[in-house]
């Protein structure tokens, strides 16, 4: 999980802060050397670091947190200004183009997961609204063009890829000469990468960054290589003067070292930031809403967003007249379970209550296989056992179980837990019956909806 260190170390400094009645200048030092020390652990910048602590201790000795009745609060308001400052303050977003198309050129070494950035940000553009045309310009690598195509095309979007051209300028006039005669108004150009930063790579970018008029030049790079992702943005940024950085593999480092550094390094703010394997894991970066991730308050607004974003508002309103009629089966049970599946993975989800660290989650037992087995034994039924498991004997169940992979003790527990949820339906049915004969509003929703 992203920063789970770094907020671990944080959070224990400050429950010794608030644990004080009142909190004196050597106490601030003190927890200032643990933050300090938590911050170089995660591999953030020692420049940065140093700045960064200098600025707290200055704000945190003033005579109004140091007399104030709660001034472990004060402290924790000021580390989590001070923190949003740091990774630049507020969401960036993409510049768009007053005369389409917006041109946006994808740069950064190999390895970093420019390709699937690349068709992952055509699909986030893609939900708002836009018409994204993705453009093989990785004229170098095997199958570079095929391994866009491939992901492009589970997103629903259009690749421009001219066969057999080694012209990677050629590739990209062409392409925004296309997108003009084809309503794209957005260009997302997929560069060629390099092991390593030379001469000849960025001499290709700049002259695909004039002839193409790019817009938007970012700079993908990969989270978990920490100082060194700190020191690429760097080398990029003076060469080619980007205009933001996504980081990629945010989810796999526990550190996050390059997400605090790399906007303070650079003065280029991260527009995005990857959060998993899957084509919908690419979010917009939240200064924010990360600090507050990182000092244990959660995330209500992002975990809203990915709600909203997930859930079918219209499926829901039919879901809660079958709930009123007691007409819930176990189709309706699936589609919930699926739209929760697409919020993400449950830890992540969790992390984002205010409260919940992860260090808490560390004892948790989320399975999600446990969801996936119980889709696939409701997957393995017939339309009519859906609808009414009640005429599911010991054969069925044991078809039920060969076909879904699993035990017949699985169906039979899966179905009992259905049971004691539709009498918990009825339940809240007649209490909401009640309700509205007092005057109440007798409204009730579904858990997932």
């Amino acid at each position: 999980m992203a920063f789970e260190s770094l907020a671990d170390k944080l959070q224990g400094a400050f429950r010794k802060l608030r644990g004080k009645g009142k909190v004196t200048e050597a106490d601030v030092r003190a927890g200032m050397r643990e933050i300090r020390l938590a911050l170089l652990e995660a591999d953030v910048n020692f420049k940065v670091v140093k700045d960064f602590v200098a600025k707290i201790t200055e704000r945190a000795v003033g005579a109004e947190v140091l007399e104030s009745l709660t001034p472990g609060q004060h402290i924790v308001k000021i580390v989590n200004e001070e923190l949003t400052a740091l990774m630049g303050g507020s969401n960036a977003k993409i510049a768009i183009s007053p005369k389409p198309p917006t041109v946006v050129m994808m740069s950064g070494l190999q390895g970093a997961g420019k390709t699937t950035t690349a068709a992952k940000l055509g699909g986030v553009l893609k939900k708002q609204g836009k018409r994204p045309l993705l453009v093989a310009c990785d004229v170098y690598r095997p199958a570079a063009a095929k391994q866009l195509m491939v992901v492009a095309e589970k997103l629903g979007l259009s690749v421009f890829h001219i066969e057999g051209c080694k012209d990677p300028v050629k590739i990209s006039t062409d392409a925004i000469e296309h997108a003009k005669n084809h309503g794209n108004d957005i260009v997302i150009i997929d560069t060629a990468g390099r092991l390593h930063i030379d001469e000849q790579l960025m001499d290709e970018l700049k002259n695909i960054k004039e002839k193409a008029s790019v817009t938007e030049t970012l700079l993908v790079v990969d989270a978990m290589t920490g100082q060194d992702a700190v020191n690429v943005a760097k080398s990029f940024n003076d060469q080619l003067e980007v205009d933001g950085v996504i980081l990629t593999k945010l989810d796999g480092d526990a550190r996050g070292g390059a997400a605090l550094s790399i906007r303070a390094v650079t003065q280029k703010p991260i527009k995005y930031i990857g959060t998993g394997e899957k084509l919908e894991d690419l979010e917009p970066f939240h200064p924010e809403r990360m600090a507050n991730r990182i000092l244990g308050m959660g995330d209500v607004l992002s975990l809203i967003e990915k709600a909203e974003e997930a859930i079918d508002l219209k499926k829901a309103e039919e879901l809660e007249k079958k709930l009123r009629r007691q007409e819930f089966d176990l189709n309706d049970f699936l589609d919930q379970l699926e739209q929760v599946q697409k919020m993400g993975p449950i830890e992540n989800m969790l992390g984002m209550i205010p409260g919940v660290n992860a260090k808490a989650l560390q004892g948790a037992q989320i399975d999600e296989r446990k969801l996936l087995r119980v889709g696939a034994i409701i997957k393995s039924m017939t339309p009519a056992e859906r609808e009414n498991p009640s005429i599911i004997n010991a054969s069925r169940k044991r078809r039920i179980a060969n076909g879904s992979g699993t035990l017949v003790q699985d169906v039979n527990a899966l179905l009992k837990q259905f049971e004691q949820m539709r009498q918990m339906f009825k339940q809240f049915g007649k209490m909401s019956k009640k309700g509205k004969n007092k005057g109440g509003r007798g409204k009730f929703r579904f858990p997932f909806a």
